[in-house]
């Protein structure tokens, strides 16, 4: 045979070799294979089911970048409230967070055919980025509260992960519909004035629906920022606890009460600014990694 033949047919039977040991043996001819890729920390901390254990409670980092030791589980039923979702496991939260949704549920139940409220999103037990759904949620600090009336908190399990809320949008957020209420008024402004909420996220239409019906002391308004979506819940978010060096803080909103520029965000619903054919493409969200949280995040992972 042909010195060329004799060196194909040597290479093809080496190459078959690798191929045959690797399919069989896995990745023991080419070690660095073996090497997994790092999990993204959002699979890490979503795995996570169980807060960590006899530690004092303590947020790093900010809303969207962050963890959350020590965190306090919502129980999934109390006298004025309801935790809905429950297979998310996302009931837990910084003390502070819990205290308030215990103090604001008891003010919802005293508004007509409220009896309290529907708890949606807090936080993971270890806080940390989400598999899903939020981008913030990560100190323990941000609560999504349901625009649903909670008229029954005798809710099953089963039936709190398959009801939905109720949307309270018109015209694509410009307004409120009929399903807006006094009640719900009543209870953004009582969150609103309550010291340790930074701000509530709502749908522009909620705002200057609030705007025009509000009388006396507006100052609270100024917590009250639009944003898209947030016509099913209302997202609110709390200060970082005094002395915790380890939580940043989000900038306080511009002075005023924002009426200004609500209506000026319905305006734009209502007459859609032109298109830019030549605007450059949003850039696809890069996940964190655990490297990129910060440090303390890691110890809050591997605590007990």
């Amino acid at each position: 045979m042909p010195v060329l033949a004799w060196t194909v047919l040597a290479k093809t039977v080496l190459f078959g070799a690798v191929l045959f040991g690797t399919v069989l043996f896995g990745t023991i001819l080419t070690p660095s294979i073996a090497l997994a890729a790092p999990k993204e920390a959002r699979h890490l901390f979503g795995a996570t089911a169980k807060p960590t254990q006899n530690r004092t409670a303590a947020a790093y980092g900010s809303y969207a970048k962050g963890c959350l030791a020590g965190a306090v589980r919502l129980p999934e039923t109390g006298p004025h409230w309801q935790a809905m979702r429950l297979s998310r496991n996302r009931n837990w939260g910084h003390p502070d967070a819990i205290a308030f949704i215990k103090t604001l549920a008891r003010k919802a139940a005293s508004e007509p055919g409220w009896n309290g409220l529907y708890i949606g999103d807090i936080s993971q037990p270890r806080g940390g980025p989400m598999i899903s759904g939020h981008r913030s949620h990560q100190l323990g600090l941000d609560v999504d509260i349901w625009m649903r009336r909670a008229h029954n908190l005798a809710l099953s399990k089963d039936a709190r992960e398959s009801i939905s809320s109720v949307s309270m949008r018109r015209k694509n957020g410009a307004f409120i519909n009929k399903n807006w209420t006094t009640a719900h008024h009543n209870i953004l402004k009582a969150a609103a004035q309550d010291p340790k909420v930074a701000r509530i996220f709502v749908f522009p239409g909620a705002k200057v629906a609030m705007c025009n019906t509000a009388r006396g002391n507006r100052s609270w308004l100024r917590k009250i920022r639009p944003w898209w979506g947030h016509h099913e819940h209302f997202h609110v978010r709390l200060r970082c606890p005094k002395n915790m060096a380890s939580c940043q803080n989000q900038a306080a909103p511009p002075p005023g009460d924002g009426c200004e520029g609500a209506q000026a965000w319905v305006n734009d619903i209502l007459n859609p600014r032109p298109v830019d054919p030549n605007a450059p493409k949003p850039k696809p969200r890069r996940e964190y990694m655990l490297k990129d949280l910060p440090r303390q995040c890691a110890t809050v992972l591997k605590a007990p």
